[in-house]
């Protein structure tokens, strides 16, 4: 049997939601200290690598609410945001990583991507928005991409938000009877669902090929929302405290204000 990243993911992982408040609370307090070391406001006064957070998921899978806790802390001086739905005419006139560089962050920045350049290896896959050649040319060439960042200094994590079909299902169900959430479900969103198993194949494709050192993927259950939430916060640490190890940079300096 082939190896399936996403049957392996335990979705029934949870938290109560005092147990997820409180460790959430300690996850993003962490994020704040090492922000500040990164935007050079804390410790030396050097400022550190770009951090560049990507989303993708299934839809209604928690990636707005992930997002959401990932960056409620920080300063929003120290944070972009972006968000990336289908190319416009003009974009469409150029390579299609062409329109994610103005948003990659620079030294001592961190952006966080909503949505990304895998569009092209799955909704652009699954939908035949892009021929198969140019599709399965993507990877190496995101692959390339994502190392060419990373060897430039880029601290790169990647999430998958990964929820059951039945959870997703229920999670549909509520917004589209909820009159101020039902802005969010589209039809697109169901013909998606009725596509499941296209954009499953398409996920694990993507996840095998374009796992690598620079970017290694990390699939979130998603099926409880605030587990998800406290584990993308402790990646994104985690990930920082690494980057941070193997440049030799003190991840917990004296706790003054930088010069």
């Amino acid at each position: 049997m082939p190896m399936s990243r996403l049957r392996d993911v335990d979705l029934s992982v949870r938290l109560s939601k005092k147990e997820a408040k409180h460790q959430l609370k300690e996850a993003q307090d962490r994020l704040v200290h090492l922000r500040l070391l990164l935007g050079g406001l804390i410790g030396s006064g050097e400022i550190g690598p770009p951090l560049c957070v990507l989303f993708e998921g299934w839809d209604a899978s928690g990636k707005g609410g992930a997002i959401q806790r990932l960056v409620a802390e920080l300063d929003p001086r120290h944070v972009r945001v972006a968000q990336f739905g289908a190319p416009s005419y003009h974009e469409k006139r150029h390579h299609f990583l062409w329109r994610f560089w103005p948003s990659l962050p620079g030294w001592g920045g961190m952006a966080v991507l909503d949505r990304t350049w895998y569009g092209r290896v799955l909704v652009e896959r699954v939908e035949g928005f892009a021929p198969e050649a140019d599709w399965q040319r993507a990877y190496s060439e995101i692959v390339d991409l994502e190392t060419t960042l990373a060897a430039e200094g880029m601290i790169i994590v990647k999430f998958w938000m990964h929820v059951s079909s039945k959870e997703q299902l229920r999670r549909f169900e509520a917004r589209r009877d909820d009159p101020y959430k039902a802005w969010k479900l589209t039809d697109e969103d169901w013909r998606n669902r009725q596509k499941r198993a296209a954009y499953r194949q398409a996920v694990e494709d993507m996840l095998e090929r374009t796992d690598h050192p620079a970017g290694r993927w990390h699939v979130i259950a998603g099926d409880d929302k605030g587990w998800a939430r406290v584990a993308v916060v402790r990646t994104v640490c985690e990930e920082i405290e690494k980057a941070l190890a193997a440049r030799g940079i003190d991840a917990d300096p004296p706790l003054t204000p930088a010069p």
